[in-house]
């Protein structure tokens, strides 16, 4: 693999950030989150809608309903920390874009086969009728296989060298595994209906939602940096920021799950109570749910300071969870 390389698009102005240049940066110099936000969200679905774009053989309705998980709406919010990861080592986006549409293709296989009547069976994802509920049990369950398998070939077909593409397709293959987010599905569902502590929760939302946030932080660097001694300080730092992200961004869900409303969710609200999960909102209490998520902001963005302005677009992501905290739970 390269160490400390960068991979250089031939195309003049293209980088990590979209070759945005002046326009994504205020007169003070500061990144404008809503710009290269806004940017890498669309530069996403067009990826998505590129890479899904088979027809089918007018006999199913497997691709419609794969364009159909990916392509209507979603926050990008792995795609996005993707992209911030990158740019510290100045990822052309092109390579960023497909890497990006494969992460969330794999996060879309995790939502169809979370929604199944089997797990927790829910009927409204981004405010639409869940995929079992529009095409039926079956076909969803081949959605979620054919979007991770299709998240792999993505990541094997990248233009990027042999040992770069081999490490994205392991730490993506890592992500989903008995030890991230499958593994924790299996003990979520373990734990319906029992008191546990808060060390259980947190390792339960590290596997099940953080090792995804992971994967999808280190990737952006891994795309053109080394994971080796060289850059141990790098990776280091990328993955506590991550850890916290990962773990906040479950806690702020918790917290909307109790407090939001179906058009603030996009899906069905009150599933975790009404299903008997325990949370971090149910177990803490809203107040200190909210507190715990706010520290974990702070530690993460604690853990790129070392890194300087170039992890300003990583810092920009932690801010994108305040308005919900804020809004959604109380103050103390």
């Amino acid at each position: 693999m390269q160490t400390g390389s960068k991979l250089h698009d031939d195309r003049p102005g293209v980088s990590a950030l979209g070759g945005l240049g002046a326009q994504a940066r205020a007169a003070s110099g500061r990144l404008l989150p809503e710009i290269w936000m806004q940017d890498g969200a669309k530069r996403v679905e067009q990826a998505l809608a590129r890479l899904l774009c088979a027809e089918d053989d007018g006999e199913t309705e497997l691709m419609a309903a794969m364009r159909y998980a990916t392509l209507n709406g979603g926050k990008r919010t792995r795609t996005l920390l993707c992209l911030a990861a990158g740019a510290l080592a100045d990822t052309p986006a092109h390579i960023l874009d497909d890497v990006g549409a494969a992460i969330e293709m794999m996060h879309a296989c995790t939502l169809v086969h979370d929604d199944l009547p089997a797990m927790d069976d829910d009927v409204l994802r981004r405010g639409l009728p869940t995929v079992h509920v529009k095409f039926g049990e079956a076909t969803a369950i081949l959605v979620g296989d054919a979007l991770q398998a299709h998240a792999f070939l993505t990541l094997a077909s990248l233009d990027a060298p042999g040992d770069n593409r081999i490490a994205l397709v392991r730490e993506l293959a890592h992500a989903v595994s008995a030890e991230g987010a499958a593994g924790g599905q299996a003990m979520d569902l373990s734990l319906v209906g029992k008191y546990v502590e808060l060390d259980r929760i947190v390792a339960m939302h590290r596997m099940k939602t953080g090792a995804l946030v992971r994967a999808s932080v280190r990737m952006g660097a891994l795309c053109a940096i080394a994971e080796d001694a060289a850059h141990a300080a790098l990776y280091c730092a990328l993955d506590r920021y991550s850890a916290c992200f990962g773990l906040a961004l479950q806690a702020v869900d918790d917290i909307l799950d109790a407090t939001a409303d179906t058009a603030t969710l996009g899906k069905t609200p009150g599933k975790d109570a009404a299903a008997q999960k325990p949370t971090c909102a149910s177990i803490m209490g809203l107040q200190s749910a909210r507190q715990f998520a706010l520290d974990l902001l702070r530690d993460a963005e604690e853990a790129i300071a070392p890194l300087g302005p170039r992890a300003e677009p990583l810092a920009q992501m932690l801010q994108r969870a305040n308005p919900y905290l804020f809004k959604h739970a109380p103050c103390a």
